[in-house]
């Protein structure tokens, strides 16, 4: 069962391991600020002891008071509907940040649980939002951040509308693809820190479908399973049964 952990106070991230030399910093907020306006930056944020797998790291419904960018691990974010299913809306990886759905209304409309052990650094929103107003180029980054999550919104949309099992696995594994790409890893082996039934959820499949399409581009040779990991050995055979399906590039967040 999911259980949220509770943190003892928090206190700032220490200068040297924040976004000063952060290898991350280029995909999250600080991009594009100057060295002062960065440590404007890292006087707010915060960080909490390691997630561990399984836990929340916020509800549904709860009050939001800061967002949070994602630092080392993953996490999948779903709703509960009023019957206790959940449905996954999306998986986040280093780099990216969560809570964004809840500045319509300050609260959270959806829940973020850790895939394994995690590390976020805390963005307090009252202070977040005060160094906006002083930091344009902060607001504008983040109105890029908020830009890609609507474009990431558009992608499910026509990754999920008459599809076959097929194109949304292949889909699903080239969004993963680029995305790991634009953390400066590996495009073509990675692991899935999303169980089958998460990923199967996401995608609006069974468990057993999921399997079976990724038995099946294993078996013609493009991709290979490896236990939770994947390697893609053809990309260009992946993007081929992609790319009738999508209109426009694929924006790398799922």
């Amino acid at each position: 069962m999911n259980e949220k952990i509770n943190y003892p106070p928090l206190k700032p991230v220490p200068l040297l391991s924040s976004c000063l030399d952060c290898r991350l910093s280029e995909l999250c907020l600080p991009f594009g600020l100057n060295a002062d306006e960065v440590k404007q930056l890292v006087s707010i944020v915060k960080n909490k002891r390691p997630i561990p797998a399984d836990a929340v790291l916020f509800w549904q419904g709860d009050d939001c008071q800061s967002l949070y960018a994602v630092k080392s691990g993953s996490f999948r974010t779903f709703i509960t509907n009023a019957d206790g299913s959940e449905q996954t809306l999306g998986f986040y990886l280093p780099g990216e940040l969560m809570g964004l759905d809840a500045l319509q209304h300050g609260r959270f409309s959806s829940s973020a649980t850790a895939l394994e052990t995690a590390v976020v650094c805390e963005l307090p929103l009252a202070h977040l939002n005060k160094l906006c107003a002083a930091i344009p180029g902060l607001q504008n980054q983040l109105m890029r951040i908020l830009g890609k999550e609507i474009a990431s919104d558009h992608d499910k949309i026509v990754l999920l509308g008459h599809r076959s099992a097929r194109e949304r696995v292949a889909t699903f594994l080239l969004m993963l693809s680029r995305r790991y790409d634009a953390l400066g890893l590996s495009s073509t082996e990675f692991n899935l820190s999303m169980r089958r039934q998460d990923i199967a959820n996401f995608l609006g499949l069974t468990i057993e479908t999921v399997s079976r399409q990724l038995a099946e581009l294993s078996r013609e040779g493009v991709i290979t399973i490896k236990q939770r990991g994947v390697q893609i050995n053809d990309p260009a055979m992946l993007k081929a049964i992609v790319e009738p399906c999508m209109a426009q590039p694929l924006s790398h967040s799922a």
